[in-house]
């Protein structure tokens, strides 16, 4: 798995000429850190005496935080495994007709699926921002600032991700996925940034209040 190298090495692989791990992996990756940012300040607040009314509320937040989290991990890895046959696809040979047409063929299958992944990662990463709203409204205040880092983390892995999508998109012939795709990348992140803006403005007002 990418995430089992050390912090410094997954960096160098995402650094280096090689096609993975690239911006959908590093998304899935941010969209991680989002979660796992989620999970510390659950783990904050939990066995505090001031917030003992939400304790099971909160545990139930972290534990959805820890799946979303470890389903963001594997993602990173999907990524890379979807590329892989999307990229060999580019490079087949379009001399002949028959060719052509078998390259368009599989390009298409290829574009599709490779546009599934950051889809999921979308998805997944959405759910991460409705429960850093949660830890946002019901958690520790001493750690509330990383609720705010967490929205931002989330934010920038969410639309990160759909870069992968718009770019396969623009190669697509079947207008029937394009529009599929496109219009719930749409819809997804313009959910997101109405939550980023709800949570961040939050935080801000608890920190930095005007």
């Amino acid at each position: 798995m990418m995430l089992e190298k050390k912090t410094t090495e997954f960096l160098e692989a995402l650094a280096s000429s090689q096609p993975v791990p690239g911006g959908g992996g590093a998304s899935a990756t941010v969209g991680a850190l989002a979660s796992a940012l989620g999970m510390m300040v659950a783990n904050l607040t939990i066995g505090k005496k001031k917030y003992a009314d939400v304790e099971e509320e909160v545990k139930s937040a972290r534990d959805s935080l820890n799946e979303l989290m470890q389903e963001l991990i594997k993602l990173t890895d999907k990524d890379a495994e979807v590329f892989e046959p999307l990229s060999k696809a580019y490079g087949l040979p379009k001399e002949t007709k028959e060719q052509q047409e078998y390259k368009e063929k599989v390009l298409e299958e290829e574009l599709y699926k490779a546009s599934i992944v950051p889809m999921d990662i979308m998805e997944t990463v959405l759910k991460t921002m409705k429960l850093l709203d949660l830890m946002g409204e019901k958690g520790s205040l001493i750690a509330i600032s990383d609720v705010g880092v967490g929205i931002l983390f989330a934010q920038a892995a969410l639309e990160g991700a759909s870069l992968n999508i718009y770019i396969n998109v623009k190669l697509m012939k079947d207008e029937n996925h394009k529009k599929e795709l496109e219009t719930k990348a749409d819809a997804l992140i313009a959910e997101a940034k109405k939550l980023k803006d709800k949570v961040f403005t939050a935080v801000m007002q608890k920190i930095r209040p005007v």
